[in-house]
């Protein structure tokens, strides 16, 4: 499983990445978690605001940090 964390690196975006990775390890799942930190590679991905979360290639939510049942929800309709 790939997550990608798209932003520049402000405070939203780190407390998306804290908030993934403590998913992930509550899961008890085995998932590549990236941060992706270019401007170009955010747009590309079709995030218009930052925060962007992206699982296994599916841009699931932007411009706001998802609580964490909402990602393990994400998650988990990628899991499948």
């Amino acid at each position: 499983m790939e997550i990608k964390i798209f932003g520049p690196g402000c405070p939203k975006c780190k407390a998306l990445h804290k908030a993934v990775t403590e998913v992930v390890s509550e899961m008890g799942l085995s998932a590549d978690v990236k941060k992706v930190e270019k401007l170009e590679e955010i747009v590309q991905a079709g995030v218009m605001l930052t925060p962007g979360l992206m699982v296994n290639g599916k841009l699931k939510v932007f411009g706001r940090v998802p609580g964490k049942e909402d990602i393990k929800r994400y998650i988990e309709e990628e899991k499948q």
